[in-house]
């Protein structure tokens, strides 16, 4: 049953990381674009551009978001996500209570740990990381080469 379990690992990482970078990407659009929604807490608008740290916060979403979906610099976007959550938590959520279910963080405490998560995994499988690795890992073609005279 283990290895069952094991041989499925990678898959279940890359699908694991596929819906975490669609969730996130979709905070970042709603954010910055005002679709599904608009900004959280707000009436549907938008986050006004250049403002700390929402505005910000939104566009690591959505590039962060974007590229872990696509499984593209897997590591370093889901670290760069894990550490912006991780000061929502701390900086916005952490000073109305303590549990994550007094101070609304619930999304935040999640996120941040699930990009943790994923800088030490990687992107699993279907991630354009894999593609690429691949791409990159076969050798080339060998050349013709004329005999050397002594």
């Amino acid at each position: 049953m283990t290895e069952r379990l094991n041989s499925a690992q990678p898959y279940v990482i890359g699908l694991f990381r596929i819906v975490v970078g669609l969730l996130f990407t979709c905070h970042g659009a709603a954010s910055l674009f005002g679709v599904l929604g608009g900004a959280a807490g707000g009436d549907g608008g938008t986050v006004p551009a250049g403002t700390w740290p929402g505005w910000y916060a939104a566009v690591i979403q959505l590039v962060g978001g974007g590229l872990v979906l696509l499984g593209l610099g897997t590591r370093a976007a889901a670290f760069i996500a894990s550490g912006s959550m991780a000061y929502a938590y701390f900086d916005v959520h952490q000073s109305m209570g303590l549990w994550p279910l007094e101070n609304g963080g619930e999304a935040s405490a999640m996120f941040c740990w699930a990009f943790f998560v994923l800088v030490f995994t990687g992107s699993g499988a279907f991630g354009l990381d894999r593609l690429f690795a691949r791409r990159s890992a076969e050798p080339e073609p060998a050349t013709r080469k004329s005999p050397v005279a002594a």
